[in-house]
């Protein structure tokens, strides 16, 4: 018994980077711009989020810090899909490239690497955490109650708002868009930060309020996890929050197993996360999922003069 609540209280502290990574490239690809640097702009937040919270001790900046480095380096991203319109899948990767490179320099050159922070406490929901069982769900940190409000505003915002009506008009049909009066690059421009944004806080959650340190490649391929949990959630913010719950699961019991002496061999532990990423996306290939969610224009270069 100890076993499973142990299990279910730590699940949503693994869920909330894989769940905020992939709003934010639900966010950039509900505009048509195909976001595979997910990882490294994860990385980039978690390496800010460590630098401000070493100086000013306090999370909540230290996230807010997280979301502006990784946005603003996301205009290197923008820069090259929307001004130079150079292939979004080869400026995907290289941006990631770039960003291990530059994020394990400064790591290094800064003197942060595994200098232990504190974080945010555990807040309680009472009277639920006083249940049997599931009582641990409603104890932890501040993010993780915030992490359903921020689905939902940005659901909200996609769904029910007559931005969140032109961004999925940009990224279905630009030129129709474009023809209605709609700013498509500026559009694109903007959903390319707001993404960024988002997935910096899922970096800086894992060094400020997860681990608690800065370790270089600290993110450990969470940020592709979210590109495939994209594709598994049909674009769908609910549907990428509830498959970022069942690899949560995943990760949270892998260290409880061990804890009860269960001897899992060390490589093993380590693809387990990937092993179920390309079993999720076997079943979506042979479910023939891809769907009418996927933005029609993903992935295309909008040029003005070039009319359909």
């Amino acid at each position: 018994m100890d076993l499973i609540a142990n299990w279910l209280g730590n699940s949503p502290d693994f869920a909330v980077p894989f769940a905020l990574a992939a709003l934010g490239l639900i966010l950039t690809e509900r505009a048509g711009v195909l976001a595979l640097g997910a990882e490294g702009l994860m990385l980039v937040g978690a390496l800010a989020g460590i630098g401000a919270q070493l100086a000013y001790h306090t999370p909540m900046i230290s996230l807010f810090m997280a979301m502006l480095a990784a946005s603003l380096v996301s205009l290197l991203f923008a820069l090259m899909v929307i001004v130079l319109r150079i292939n979004q899948v080869i400026a995907g990767l290289t941006l990631v490239f770039f960003c291990q490179g530059l994020t394990g320099l400064c790591g290094t050159l800064l003197g942060w690497t595994n200098q232990p922070v504190t974080g945010l406490g555990a807040v309680s929901l009472w009277p639920l955490a006083e249940l049997p069982l599931v009582g641990k769900l409603f104890m932890q940190n501040p993010l993780v109650f915030m992490t359903p409000l921020i689905f939902l505003g940005v659901t909200a915002l996609l769904q029910r708002s007559e931005t969140g009506l032109r961004l999925r008009a940009v990224g279905e049909n630009p030129q129709a868009a474009d023809a209605a009066g709609i700013s498509v690059l500026g559009y694109r421009l903007a959903a390319i930060m707001a993404g960024a944004a988002l997935i910096g806080l899922a970096g800086g959650y894992i060094s400020v309020l997860s681990t608690k340190m800065w370790i270089a490649d600290m993110t450990g391929g969470r940020g592709w996890i979210a590109v495939a949990l994209v594709i598994f959630a049909r674009w769908s913010p609910w549907r990428a929050l509830a498959g970022a719950l069942l690899f949560g699961c995943i990760e949270a019991l892998i260290p409880q197993l061990a804890a009860t002496g269960v001897r899992l061999p060390q490589y093993f532990v380590q693809m387990t996360p990937y092993a179920v990423t390309l079993l999720v996306m076997v079943w979506v290939a042979l479910g023939k999922r891809e769907s009418a969610s996927q933005p029609g224009a993903l992935g295309e270069p909008y040029i003005r003069e070039e009319r359909r």
